[in-house]
């Protein structure tokens, strides 16, 4: 049976430290304005980029707004946050509430040192459509694009944060993934001012077909969204 073509979305939020209601509201108006069937939001997008940010709950009240714009949408979101572990996790929010779909497996800088790394790579289905998941610097480990692919993928789907200073590495990254395993490939990176040292974040959030010609892209502000429809 054929699928459906699938719009899809990269978003970045604005983000306040440690305010997960906050940005909980934030992420619901991304959603909204989005108008896909699957929103990828950047790593932490939830909790902001905080070493010390308190693991997420799926059951979180402070969800709910998030959880209300998805059951409005028909929405599959797929948003950052700290989570049991501590992990750099990725959170599956849809109208039915989230889970704790993905845990960042390749962690850099000063991660290791307030985070364990997840155990395995993983897939999330919407609307027919195979979507693996990664966290960041996951996307440069050849390695888990190939384990991620072998499951059986149609795209490859990641939050990021990256300086404005590095903000060529993640486009470099998604054009080598779509060559090597011919997948669509859609990064959500985080735009504004974080914790870690992250000033000035690169945003940029865009999507790549198959062949890593680009379809979509954002600026680098806060609050801009790329959206596309993979066929």
């Amino acid at each position: 049976m054929q699928r459906e073509p699938l719009a899809i979305a990269a978003a970045q939020p604005p983000c306040a430290a440690y305010d997960v209601a906050a940005n909980a509201h934030a992420h619901a108006a991304a959603v909204r304005a989005a108008g896909a069937r699957v929103v990828v939001f950047p790593e932490l997008s939830l909790t902001g980029y905080e070493y010390d940010a308190a693991p997420v709950d799926p059951a979180d009240p402070r969800l709910a707004p998030l959880i209300g714009a998805c059951a409005e949408t028909g929405t599959l979101a797929l948003a950052g946050a700290v989570v049991a572990g501590p992990c750099i996790g990725v959170l599956a929010v849809d109208g039915g509430g989230a889970r704790v779909a993905y845990r960042k497996m390749w962690l850099g800088g000063a991660e290791p040192e307030h985070f364990r790394a997840g155990e395995e790579p993983a897939v999330i289905e919407a609307g027919g459509w195979r979507l693996g998941l990664a966290v960041c610097k996951d996307t440069g480990v050849a390695e888990h694009a190939a384990a991620t692919a072998a499951l059986g993928i149609d795209a490859y789907v990641a939050g990021a944060l990256e300086t404005a200073e590095d903000a060529h590495v993640q486009p470099a990254r998604a054009r080598r993934i779509a060559a090597a395993h011919g997948v669509h490939v859609a990064v959500a990176s985080f735009a504004g001012t974080t914790g870690g040292g992250f000033d000035r974040a690169a945003g940029g959030s865009a999507i790549w077909d198959r062949d890593g010609s680009l379809l979509a892209a954002a600026g680098t502000a806060p609050g801009e969204i790329a959206r596309a429809v993979l066929r």
